[in-house]
């Protein structure tokens, strides 16, 4: 019995993976790099997320590609650090004075969006996101 059970997994097919490809567009200079995250609930809004991608910066828009993402509920959030110190400056208010953005372009009406407002659901297949960074 133990050894159908093992052959049973490992003849079972793998779980795959799927890339997300996030295109940041609204990006207002070169300086710094965007960073983007795909967050599950536990991680969503806080400095690191378990799947991320950087790259420098230039006006316009930027597409970068993450992998290795297990099917499940994420939300992705991007900023624009524009000093390169790695985490999001803000203001005497609180506010970001770097560009910040999260999937199907989450309100930020007082404060970060809700997750469930930016989740979405991924499967093995890989996935397509666009959304726009915005500047306070």
């Amino acid at each position: 019995m133990k050894r159908l059970l093992l052959a049973a997994v490992l003849l079972a097919p793998a779980a795959r993976a799927a890339t997300v490809r996030v295109t940041v567009t609204g990006i207002r200079n070169d300086h710094g790099h965007v960073v983007v995250a795909i967050c599950t609930r536990a991680e969503f809004l806080h400095p690191s997320c378990a799947y991320n991608a950087r790259a420098a910066a230039h006006p316009g828009q930027l597409t970068l590609s993450i992998t290795g993402v297990p099917a499940g509920t994420y939300a992705a959030q991007a900023f624009h650090d524009e000093n390169d110190n790695g985490t999001i400056d803000r203001n005497f208010l609180g506010l970001p004075e770097e560009g910040m953005g999260f999937s199907h372009d989450a309100p930020m009406h007082f404060g970060p969006p809700q997750f469930d407002i930016a989740a979405f659901t991924l499967g093995t297949a890989d996935a397509v996101l666009s959304f726009k960074l915005r500047y306070f």
